[in-house]
């Protein structure tokens, strides 16, 4: 009988490892995607919650983004598949290469500064 657990275990074990081989795929094809239109990025992982591992992206004229995997192993696993640059925290040498505009700040803001409200 343990056996037999044992087995489905490692059965679901696989499904679940091709579902997230499957994620890490579309999502390195994203970061392909997003640096060939930005020349080229950089990225950050982030843990954000229930909700999954945030991956930020820093393209080289300034643009950035961010993309959510559903776990950490996967976003580490996207990201090394695109051959993305990864920081270990988003420090001030990071954060000065995107560039932000006044929607940004006004949103950021929100209405502190007369922006729109954060709904």
């Amino acid at each position: 009988m343990a056996e037999t657990k044992q087995a489905d275990t490692a059965v679901a074990d696989k499904g679940a490892d091709k579902g997230a081989e499957r994620k890490a795929a579309k999502l390195a094809k994203e970061i392909k995607a997003f640096s060939a239109r930005h020349g080229g990025a950089e990225g950050q992982i982030a843990h954000i919650g229930q909700a999954g591992t945030r991956i930020v992206l820093a393209g080289t004229d300034g643009g950035w983004g961010d993309l959510v995997a559903p776990t950490y192993a996967v976003a580490e696993a996207a990201a090394e598949k695109a051959g993305l640059t990864l920081h270990e925290e988003f420090d001030g040498d990071f954060a000065a290469k995107v560039v932000t505009g006044p929607y940004e700040w006004t949103r950021m803001a929100g209405i502190q500064l007369g922006g729109p409200a954060n709904a």
